[in-house]
């Protein structure tokens, strides 16, 4: 497979969908595989959370297969996190998950939000150099990650693109 310029396509798709859904269990499995421990998963992201107002669930294609996934949700009015991250092994690298990554932001700027944070295994060191590069710095856990010891957490601030 290969990702020619503009043979990207970044929908919104329905988060109960088949194609949602077969994405979300290969997430699922790679992070079991990587975090075998009791509690160190989240995958929790329902339906209304990414329902129109409210945030956003879409699927990246190439050339009408789906190869990667992203969520973004309100947490309040500035805040949006970033929510399901994943591309397939066969097509990573290619910047999938950067462009992926923006249509997020993009999507949390049109809510209205001015920051957007997303939580990221220890182990994923993939992801925390492509959050990094895209202007996420570490930030003090919450919610239900804030006793996790294996999630990472971090920010950024969508107004300027800075980190926070």
């Amino acid at each position: 497979m290969t990702t020619a310029p503009g043979a990207l396509d970044i929908r919104r798709e329905d988060l109960s969908s088949a194609t949602a859904r077969t994405l979300i269990a290969a997430l699922n499995a790679e992070l079991e595989a990587q975090y075998p421990e009791p509690g160190a998963n989240f995958f929790r992201l329902d339906a209304d959370e990414v329902a129109d107002g409210r945030g956003a669930f879409f699927v990246a294609y190439v050339h009408d297969a789906p190869i990667g996934c992203g969520a973004i949700r309100l947490l309040d009015a500035q805040t949006a996190e970033i929510k399901r991250m994943y591309v397939d092994r066969a097509v990573r690298g290619r910047g999938i998950a950067r462009r992926v990554l923006a249509a997020l932001e993009a999507e949390a700027r049109a809510l209205g939000a001015t920051r957007a944070v997303l939580e990221t295994g220890t182990r994923q060191s993939p992801a925390q150099r492509l959050y990094e590069a895209a202007g996420y710095s570490r930030i003090p856990c919450w919610g239900e990650y804030a006793d996790a010891p294996l999630s990472r957490c971090m920010g950024k601030n969508l107004t300027d693109g800075g980190a926070q």
